[in-house]
């Protein structure tokens, strides 16, 4: 590539804020189910620089970063396109790359589809591969292609929200985008896992069993938060349902969703939630996954294993939820502003859109309530929310 096309492509990596950061949880679900749909033992999404091949999220092998010389995607990456090879041992661009020679792995079986943004700029690919010989039907290379093109509607759509102002016209034009940029990858997704669901192989995989079944629910959740969400986008605020909520059962729901962050972060998370609010659900579920992945990532940024305590307990008239952790905390001056959309502190090295806490406050003052950050316990922040049990 030219040293054009180069800059270009480091401009846009730097954009999208992945690598050097924990996997998200939703790149780590696209390659569990490209791995699924392909049948093989490995998927991984890597995001290729003029040095590295960063690994970003993968299943089968722990995420690594290699040299792009050692690389067998930055191999096909000179000509970017969708790659099958049933046996790389007999394929002259791969037969004596350390990933097919033993000197790292002993790969056989390789398909790659390229991540090509919307400007057109490769940055990477969602490969597969295997240690033995084979081969993908037509409608499984084409699901390989779809799912890389998710892969790129997830970094663009975390982009574009990073980058949203704060009218509400915005937010308008954003939901609109949203409606169709992400509720039909989602149904696309659906439909894949209700394929592999349906796999008379499952009857003697009951882990692969599990993960699908989770991986459906989950995908159900996110249709519904979507949903309201864009209500709430395009109405420019919220009109919560106002049903009995089990908050322990959010919590649940959340940490099962949240369980690949969690676990990579090696963090722990312990509840006390065992309370029933008035609110609607499904919106006290992105309040609840906010506060704990925020919390995970910036404990884990300060390096130091997360440990997160989520506590709720009856006042008069209402509840006071808390979320805390042993992260660095949140200075006093800043513990008003950072709930501002868009505004993240002094904590600019942090990964993130901005918009996590500016949606947790609308949440919240949506149910009448109100939100803050104390010093936690631990050592970190401690954010506490205060629930009437009626709405004025």
């Amino acid at each position: 590539m030219s040293t054009v096309q180069e800059v270009a492509r480091r401009e846009a990596i730097a954009q999208y804020r992945v690598v050097g950061v924990p996997p998200e949880p939703d790149l780590e679900g696209l390659v569990q189910l490209a791995a699924r749909v392909c049948g093989v033992s490995t998927a991984v999404i890597n995001i290729i620089d003029d040095r590295l091949q960063h690994q970003i999220a993968a299943v089968g092998v722990q995420a690594s970063v290699c040299s792009r010389e050692d690389s067998m995607c930055a191999v096909v990456f000179r000509e970017p396109g969708h790659i099958v090879v049933s046996d790389a041992r007999e394929d002259d661009r791969f037969a004596q790359n350390p990933f097919v020679t033993g000197e790292i792995a002993a790969v056989r079986f390789y398909a790659s589809s390229p991540l090509i943004t919307p400007e057109g700029i490769p940055i990477g690919t969602l490969c597969v591969f295997d240690e033995q010989p084979g081969e993908l039907s037509p409608e499984d290379s084409r699901a390989l292609a779809l799912l890389a093109h998710q892969v790129v509607d997830v970094l663009e759509l975390r982009r574009i929200t990073r980058e949203l102002g704060q009218s509400n016209e915005q937010l308008e034009n954003f939901a609109s985008q949203v409606s169709h940029d992400l509720r039909n990858p989602l149904t696309a997704i659906a439909g894949f896992i209700e394929l592999a669901a349906d796999s008379p192989e499952l009857a003697n995989a009951p882990q692969a069993a599990r993960a699908l079944a989770r991986a459906e629910s989950a995908a159900a959740r996110m249709d519904s938060m979507i949903a309201d969400l864009l209500a709430y986008a395009r109405l420019g605020g919220l009109q919560p349902r106002r049903d009995e909520v089990g908050l322990d059962d959010v919590v649940r729901a959340v940490l099962d969703d949240l369980d690949s962050a969690l676990a990579a972060a090696g963090a722990t998370v312990s509840v006390d939630a065992a309370v029933e609010v008035i609110g609607d659900e499904t919106l006290l579920r992105v309040l609840i996954q906010n506060l704990v992945a925020n919390a995970v990532k910036f404990s884990s940024a300060a390096g130091v294993q997360p440990q997160v305590d989520v506590r709720a307990h009856g006042l008069t008239g209402g509840w006071r939820i808390t979320v805390d952790d042993n992260g660095p905390g949140v200075p006093a001056e800043q513990r008003e502003r950072v709930f501002e959309l868009m505004e993240r502190g002094t904590a600019q090295e942090v990964p993130g859109l901005g918009i996590g806490l500016s949606t947790c406050r609308r949440i919240v003052e949506a149910h009448g309530g109100r939100i803050g950050i104390d010093a936690s316990p631990a050592g970190g922040a401690s954010v506490w929310i205060v629930l009437p049990d009626s709405v004025d």
